[in-house]
């Protein structure tokens, strides 16, 4: 494989193929410039700008405060830092009400963003817009069980999907009308593993799994989560690094060199010529006072 082969940007029939090969494969959410360099870097193939920026990133209470045009901006940060994976840009709440709402918005993701596909919450209520943007040329991704979007109509509490006969025939019936719609890939949040794995089964389109346990076709967390920002994560995650105590030990250290007067030291410090120094600072005789027509000075108490 040549060099310029292996740095091309994977596309969607790429991801395709890994599912077609049996290869699971990573997802991770990136929502800034330095950190979507360095999950691209590490070979990640799919990188999700989820609407998770909203309440992990941003400091709102809830993903449904995001707007399009905040999410355009963090998703275009996100291309920038990025070589090779595929970017996903997330349709957030209210912006793909219609199924000409959601082309509009998710061709604005690509035209004015530069990702390379766009993911939408809800299954059978979706298929119409699934149906439209696919239909327009824009690579989608489903997602159901969890939908955050919709957490007011599900009860306002995270809780695991599909664990009742009703909700399980529910959610089989939003699989496939994802997958029918033509939908690339489908993430299943917060599903029991053992219909995660059913669906995985019977799904001609790769299952991306958050809290689905070990059997879907893929894997999704978010950084943060993965990181260890937090001094909290949820079940379902796993924290490879412990960046919170990393960054707070780092901070401490360098504020208490800053009011030690430790820091900077020599090695974070320049100089000049000391020459130059004295020429700057009124050593030479043009400098001195006694070279000062001090009739020509204005008088403090003048009327200017």
């Amino acid at each position: 494989m040549s060099a310029q082969t292996q740095s091309a940007r994977l596309t969607i029939a790429d991801i395709t193929k890994l599912y077609a090969d049996g290869q699971r494969f990573p997802m991770l959410t990136a929502y800034d410039y330095a950190t979507a360099k360095l999950v691209d870097e590490a070979g990640v193939p799919i990188i999700l700008v989820g609407d998770s920026l909203a309440t992990v990133f941003l400091g709102y209470d809830s993903e449904i405060r995001i707007t399009v045009d905040q999410m355009l901006h963090h998703t275009a940060a996100v291309v920038r830092g990025t070589k090779r994976a595929v970017v996903v840009g997330d349709l957030p709440f209210l912006s793909y009400a219609t199924p000409a709402e959601a082309v509009e918005n998710a061709g604005r993701f690509l035209r004015e963003a530069g990702a390379q596909a766009v993911k939408l919450e809800g299954g059978v209520r979706s298929a119409r817009q699934i149906e439209a943007v696919v239909k327009a040329g824009i690579p989608i991704m489903g997602h159901i069980g969890w939908t955050p979007q919709s957490k007011h109509v599900l009860g306002g509490k995270v809780r695991v999907q599909g664990k009742s006969l009703e909700r399980a025939r529910a959610l089989v019936a939003d699989a496939f009308a994802v997958q029918e719609a033509g939908a690339f890939a489908v993430v299943l949040e917060l599903v029991p593993d053992q219909l995660a794995r059913a669906l995985t089964e019977r799904l001609s389109i790769p299952t991306i799994g958050i809290g689905a346990g070990p059997g879907c076709s893929a894997e999704v967390q978010v950084i943060t989560d993965l990181l260890g920002w937090s001094d909290w994560h949820p079940r379902h995650a796993k924290p490879y690094a412990n960046l919170r105590e990393t960054i707070l030990g780092a901070v401490r250290e360098y504020a208490a060199e800053v009011e030690a007067g430790t820091f900077p030291g020599p090695e974070q410090t320049s100089s000049m010529d000391d020459a130059t120094l004295e020429e700057v600072f009124g050593r030479s005789r043009l400098d001195r006072a006694d070279s000062v027509d001090l009739d020509q000075l204005i008088p403090l108490d003048r009327d200017l």
